[in-house]
């Protein structure tokens, strides 16, 4: 996800003060506005807005798939994406970079301030300090809840990895990094630049 998390229990966000009850919506929106919260296994997790490399592989990649497989200008279309969509699985509140849904699944976007029908794949960009959430107790909530695929990537070794949820496992579909042509699951109808991800300059050693 993004750059910058702090991770910990409730008690880390408010000044250090420890609790034991869980957290609830309520400590969510109780968050600064320049804050980002998920609520994982009853733990508040707060987080700022990420860094340029993260921004700018999320920015792409959305545009990339808004134009390309939304409006279908290489496809049929038949998705809907969200940047930062609010999930709710029971008392689990998940934010990833990106999400879809199937129209034949969710036929119109509701009108709601957040979502409760799993998506049918998401997208979480990497960062040093979220790499293991993302990768570990994220994924297997996405796992319980059905969502098809997941995309993982990361910025820094720019990569970009696929996984297909296979009787509940994830199965990697696929490893592509650097300037790679490529077409991924669930949308092999688009063909992705991974260098168009990697805009930001890196840093110099």
């Amino acid at each position: 996800m993004m750059e910058g998390w702090g991770v910990g229990g409730l008690g880390s966000v408010e000044m250090g003060k420890e609790t034991k009850r869980p957290a609830t919506y309520e400590d969510l929106l109780a968050l600064p506005e320049h804050m980002v919260g998920q609520i994982i296994d009853g733990e508040l997790i707060a987080m700022p807005r990420p860094a340029s490399p993260h921004a700018m592989a999320h920015s792409v990649l959305f545009g990339e798939l808004y134009s390309g497989v939304q409006r279908g200008r290489s496809g049929p279309g038949g998705w809907w994406f969200m940047t930062e969509p609010e999930l709710h699985f029971g008392k689990d509140v998940l934010v990833p970079d990106l999400a879809g849904w199937r129209r034949e699944r969710m036929p119109e976007v509701p009108d709601a301030p957040y979502f409760t029908l799993a998506p049918d794949w998401v997208c979480e960009v990497l960062s040093p300090s979220t790499e293991a959430l993302d990768r570990n107790r994220k994924r297997a909530i996405y796992a319980r809840e059905g969502v098809g695929h997941v995309w993982l990537v990361d910025p820094a070794e720019r990569t970009l990895e696929v996984f297909q949820l296979r009787d509940g496992r994830w199965a990697e579909r696929g490893r592509y990094t650097s300037e790679e042509r490529v077409r991924a699951e669930p949308f092999e109808v688009l063909e992705l630049e991974l260098g168009a991800l990697w805009s930001v300059k890196r840093k110099s050693p």
